[in-house]
């Protein structure tokens, strides 16, 4: 897998979420944004301080996420 280095988890920006570079945008946004039918070019200048391998590597984390599993614990 690519080193996501630009996604960053701070309990202090965001509640916690991932977001971009320490940025108050999160990867849901980004994703959402996408999804939402939204261009590349078109997040780039809504939010002109992304670039665009901040929008690959919100796919990436996303993609990730997707495909992790939480197992229970059982206690006693």
């Amino acid at each position: 897998m690519t080193t996501l280095s630009r996604i960053t988890l701070n309990p202090a920006v965001m509640g916690g979420k991932a977001c971009i570079r320490g940025l108050r945008v999160t990867v849901g946004i980004v994703v959402g944004l996408l999804a939402a039918g939204r261009t590349h070019e078109e997040i780039l200048k809504a939010y002109p301080y992304l670039e665009p391998e901040d929008i690959n590597q919100a796919l990436a984390y996303a993609a990730w996420r997707v495909e992790e599993h939480e197992v229970p614990l059982s206690i006693g």
